[in-house]
């Protein structure tokens, strides 16, 4: 019995005799070349940041060599994914999967961002409420100082103890 050995018709890897699920020689394959793959962006990106550098060096401001830092980064990323899209998933049903998987967890996940979201276009389209106004809302009345894609920001106003509780609520 050796250490480590190739079996069955997929050619799953053995260790000490264990057959190790989805562990197969064309997984390896794969993996080893996302390695590389991986390996030759990451050394292009620190190529063409350098190269970058150089024809910037004249006007080297902090806004100039950011942006171009982040250009090149999302550059990068997107080539990564691409690549690695193209060498896992060659089989559109498995993508799909996948990605139907990978959405429902984000939705899942993002669920009280998606809700904020939301709420700030009912708020800005309905007209409910617009920066300067008065409102109450959760409990706090104040002025609406700001409004965000995720929260309302609202300068809370206190009002004398007698009218705290009064139907309508008196503002001062």
């Amino acid at each position: 019995m050796d250490i480590i050995d190739l079996v069955g018709p997929n050619k799953a890897l053995s260790l000490f005799g264990v057959k190790l699920v989805g562990f197969t020689a064309e997984n390896g394959k794969k993996l080893l070349l996302m390695l590389v793959f991986f390996l030759l962006l990451w050394c292009a990106a620190r190529i063409i940041k350098k190269i970058t550098h150089l024809f910037i060096k004249g006007r080297k401001d902090a806004g100039t060599v950011f942006w171009s830092n982040q250009a090149i980064n999302i550059f990068v990323s997107l080539m990564f994914i691409v690549g690695f899209l193209s060498v896992w998933f060659d089989d559109p049903v498995r993508l799909t999967t996948a990605f139907g998987l990978i959405s429902a967890g984000l939705a899942f996940a993002l669920q009280r961002v998606i809700t904020a979201i939301a709420g700030y276009v009912i708020i800005l389209r309905g007209k409910l409420f617009n920066v300067g106004d008065r409102i109450s809302m959760g409990g706090v009345r104040g002025d609406v100082i700001q409004l965000r894609f995720t929260s309302t920001t609202v300068m809370e106003m206190g009002q004398p103890p007698a009218v705290q509780m009064a139907d309508p609520a008196m503002w001062n």
